[in-house]
């Protein structure tokens, strides 16, 4: 049963960007991680750094002492790696996340008791995509991106769609980046709107010319079309425009000497645009959509300036429904003067925008950012099992003799398999297992034929059903076939029905027929167990992954030879307390031991395939019919 936490959370912020780096993703992770701390969870913020003194002392220790590396509850500690380059655009297909940081945030991964990882834009390769590579606890993706940062990130398009496929939950800052994903990576993703810090307001009359402001980031089509607009305004009004550039310099030589007395360049920064957004009456925002900034219009709304802006969707996010927003099609300079021009020329119409402003604002405020975070954190904490179970079966179960059992087998009456129900019981009885798990492939019939036929072993009469699109999944101590062909959910609730456990195999073998990431935690609250060891598996990362998702949501974890020749019978097993049921035996699951002694996956594939597929029908009639004389002693 879900479990909800008792207390604070302990989380890692993950950011791409070296953490002196001053921009919006390192601003948001401050934030939040101070909000996060200051509502009693444990953070901290793993990031490259460009000190070396901090990425030494981080190093040294996770390998002293990695109980000193976690805060306190209420602090934020942070975690230098190594410094990195954050992305890899189109144009460098060779960059890659250098060996000794993407070991650091591995080791720090390993060793720190995490409850949540929320990783930061983690397009590979980043800091923040070798930590969704390698975390064990849940993990939270925030994608903050506009658009061409996404559209520049498709080269390693492939890559990020296989690690996004363990992200736990998706935030999107903004519905227009949710839709972006979406078309390019898929998956559910839920919006928390950007922060920002809100100034006090405005006191006192307004003294001097209007002050328009344009930050950095839009596009140079953006500026042209503000000049355009400036133009355009009658020259008794009084103003005066900043315009933050990344390269300054002399408005272009268009612009007339009466506009240029008006107009100042200023080389951008983070400390420059919050002093020129604290002094600005309005700021403008006039990008075509090539290149939006709508964190630098939260930020300008923060600040409590008039917000004039192109009309794009991300755009109108932050200004309501645009009932009351002054908006303009991109480009439309003559839309923009009329607007301005009614600013600056009536103080009504200004006092108006700023109330407007003020009315925007308050959904920006940080805590509200952290809260909405935090909900997202606790409800997938919540989805967590308690990982004692239950005390009173616990204590039942403690005097019972310990015995070896195997969860995943099949016979004959598997399509894919020639192995007796005969043979496979005095193999199960050679080998010393004390229980086996039948689980034929769509089919029942060889199971409840074992349990009738079993002597010295006990039998869990199981079946491996083929869902419609949704892979397989295992249904125990079940009575009845299930056919196969229904959804997923209408398979667990057949399993349900029959009093049975839910158990999923071979989870994340993207070489078999598995149920997705995303179909996992759709019903994760009907898995009873998942299979975290098969020997059938060719590549050990699936393994590997399948451990981690059942240890973040405390599941229980099974294993099972998979045989479908009875020389792979018991090649790994499960150590468990002697059990009664499905009730016993998931609380005795709980604190099995998995022992692995894999037989070769080729020798037994080989068998295998010689037993169902090479040889003739009549050569393998008979081949069966030796080995049910041999397993039962009629044969010398």
């Amino acid at each position: 049963m879900p479990v909800a936490p008792a207390q604070g959370l302990t989380i890692a912020q993950v950011t791409p960007f070296a953490w002196e780096v001053a921009n919006e993703i390192n601003e948001h992770v401050s934030r939040v991680s101070a909000e996060l701390a200051a509502r009693g969870h444990r953070v901290v913020v793993i990031a490259p750094s460009q000190s070396p003194a901090l990425v030494r002392d981080t190093r040294r220790a996770l390998q002293s002492d990695p109980d000193t590396v976690l805060a306190q509850a209420g602090e934020v500690r942070i975690l230098g790696v190594g410094e990195v380059l954050p992305f890899a655009p189109a144009r460098r297909r060779a960059a890659s996340l250098p060996v000794d940081v993407a070991r650091t945030i591995e080791h720090a991964l390993t060793v720190l008791p995490l409850d949540v990882v929320n990783v930061h834009e983690p397009f590979a390769p980043s800091a923040s995509a070798s930590a969704l590579r390698h975390s064990r606890a849940l993990n939270v993706g925030s994608f903050h991106a506009p658009t061409e940062r996404i559209l520049s990130t498709q080269v390693t398009g492939p890559l990020s769609r296989l690690l996004f496929a363990r992200l736990d939950a998706r935030v999107a800052s903004y519905a227009a980046t949710r839709s972006l994903l979406q078309r390019y990576f898929g998956g559910d993703y839920s919006v928390i709107g950007p922060g920002a810090d809100l100034a006090p307001p405005r006191a006192g009359e307004r003294e001097g010319p209007v002050r328009i402001a344009m930050v950095a980031g839009e596009e140079r089509a953006a500026l042209r079309t503000l000049l355009r607009a400036l133009r355009a305004l009658p020259a008794e009004l009084d103003w005066e425009v900043t315009v933050l550039s990344p390269r300054p310099s002399a408005p272009p030589a268009t612009v007339g000497r009466a506009l240029r007395e008006r107009i100042s360049f200023t080389e951008a920064s983070e400390l420059d645009e919050a002093e020129v957004l604290a002094r600005a009456d309005i700021a403008v925002f006039a990008s075509d959509g090539v290149r939006a900034t709508p964190g630098a219009l939260a930020r300008a709304l923060g600040a409590g300036a008039v917000v004039v802006a192109s009309r794009l969707p991300v755009y109108e996010e932050l200004l309501g429904d645009g009932e009351h927003a002054l908006l303009f099609e991109p480009g439309e300079a003559e839309t923009l003067a009329a607007h301005l021009r009614r600013l600056i020329a009536d103080p009504g119409s200004l006092a108006a925008g700023e109330r407007e402003t003020r009315r925007l604002r308050e959904p920006l405020a940080w805590p509200r950012v952290a809260a909405e975070l935090e909900r997202v954190c606790l409800e997938l904490a919540g989805r967590r099992r308690d990982p004692e179970g239950d005390h009173r079966l616990r204590a039942r179960l403690a005097s019972r003799p310990l015995i070896d059992v195997d969860l995943h087998m099949h016979t004959d009456h598997s399509s894919d398999c020639a192995t007796p129900v005969e043979v496979l019981l005095a193999q199960a009885r050679a080998r010393g297992l004390g229980a086996i798990a039948v689980t034929d492939h769509n089919e029942i019939t060889g199971a409840l034929e074992a349990r009738a036929k079993a002597e010295g072993v006990k039998v869990i009469v199981g079946e491996e059903v083929k869902t419609a699109d949704q892979g397989e999944v295992i249904g125990l101590f079940i009575e009845e076939k299930i056919p196969r062909g229904m959804t997923l959910q209408e398979t667990i609730a057949e399993i349900r029905r029959q009093g049975g456990l839910v158990y999923v195999p071979h989870p994340f073998d993207r070489l078999h027929s598995v149920p997705d990431y995303e179909h996992l935690l759709a019903v994760i609250d009907e898995i009873d167990a998942i299979e975290v060891f098969n020997p059938r598996i060719a590549i050990s990362e699936f393994n590997e992954e399948a451990v981690r998702f059942a240890a973040k949501y405390r599941i229980p974890g099974g294993a099972g030879s998979d045989a479908h020749v009875p020389q792979g019978l018991g090649s790994v097993r499960i150590r468990m307390r002697d059990f009664d049921g499905p009730d016993e035996f998931l609380q005795s699951l709980r604190d099995a031991d998995i022992i692995r002694n894999p037989a070769s996956l080729l020798y037994v594939q080989a068998l295998k395939f010689i037993q169902t597929r090479a040889l003739p029908g009549g050569v393998r009639r008979a081949s069966r019919e030796r080995r049910v004389r041999r397993a039962t002693g009629r044969l010398p």
